[in-house]
């Protein structure tokens, strides 16, 4: 009797063993199973505020623009300034030191870049054209040049060059760097201007004078 026990409990062993041989370790489980979902973001200030919209995902990437329109409309020329961000990308209209707009900017490129330093507006145009930079079109009207530099690149017999448009202008330097509409790629793309979107840089000229302060940090 003693002796059936015995192979009787060792059969099991050897069957238990064989079993657990068999398994997979819960890790590799794991590793195997569909990964755990990422948590969402969920903003922790209140839909609406200026710090809402910094705690986004998106920014300062996005082409969105924060305005705190009760501020907005108590900005005017005598009380505002524009502060440039050249690393964010973003410019902010302030009414005194609050913020009064927050919105995308495009500033030059390493080999043109954007002057820092802090700046007063020169002179503002609303129909201003680029005397250097434009197009360069053929005696048919073709465009043979759509990035010429009137200072370098040649114009055909016949053809001219057309200043590429820079409505809302508002100049910082002498040397032709200012901030006026222009495409707003979110990274620096401009030959050293800052360039504004245009459903935003009407208002922001309307609340500039010259005179009036752009810092570019």
């Amino acid at each position: 009797m003693t002796r059936i026990c015995t192979q009787f409990f060792a059969a099991f062993a050897a069957l238990f063993l064989a079993s657990c041989a068999n398994q997979k370790p819960t890790t590799e489980i794991a590793k195997e199973g569909q990964p755990e979902a990422k948590p969402k973001f969920v903003n922790p200030h209140p839909a609406g505020t200026y710090d809402h919209f910094k705690a986004e995902p998106n920014y300062p990437k996005t082409s969105s623009v924060w305005k705190n329109e009760e501020l907005l409309s108590q900005t005017n020329p005598s009380n505002s300034h524009i502060v440039v961000s050249l690393e964010k990308q973003r410019a902010f209209l302030m009414n005194n030191e609050e913020v009064a707009m927050d919105y995308p900017i495009c500033s030059g490129t390493k080999s043109r870049p954007t002057p820092k330093g802090t700046f007063h507006v020169l002179e503002k145009i609303v129909d201003k054209s680029s005397n250097r930079y434009g197009k360069i079109l053929d005696a048919s009207g073709n465009v043979v040049n759509s990035d010429a530099d009137s200072t370098q690149d040649n114009i055909p017999a016949g053809g001219k060059f057309k200043g590429a448009p820079m409505r809302y202008w508002m100049r910082l330097t002498n040397d032709g760097v200012g901030h006026h509409i222009g495409p707003v790629k979110r990274y620096p793309a401009s030959h050293a201007c800052i360039r504004g979107p245009s459903a935003v840089m009407p208002l922001v000229y309307s609340k500039m004078k010259v005179g009036s302060q752009i810092k570019v940090e």
